[in-house]
């Protein structure tokens, strides 16, 4: 089974956190942050959306930034996604 994002969706999977930090501190489950790296997985196709022009920016591969809570959480299998608003991604990571 497979996820298409409609109009200006992304289809993202969140990078996974660091597990230590930089001066080698173990961190627990519940010291992490939600991380706000992902990999996009899927884009729509963008056009009209809310009377407006929308171009699609990101590709399927590109690394973002996302906004910490935004997007609605989907899980297929065992793999959890988030569909966001294209809107919602702030940077690309190069």
């Amino acid at each position: 089974m497979n996820i298409r994002p409609l109009a200006d969706r992304v289809v993202i999977k969140m990078v996974e956190a660091e597990e230590t930090t930089k001066s080698g501190i173990i961190l627990t489950a519940t010291a992490k942050e939600k991380p706000q790296v992902a990999e996009v997985v899927e884009v729509g196709p963008g056009g009209m959306v809310d009377g407006k022009e929308v171009v699609m920016t990101v590709k399927k591969g590109d690394r973002v930034i996302t906004s910490k809570y935004s997007g609605t959480e989907v899980k297929l299998g065992d793999t959890e996604y988030i569909i966001v608003k294209q809107s919602d991604i702030l940077a690309i990571v190069e």
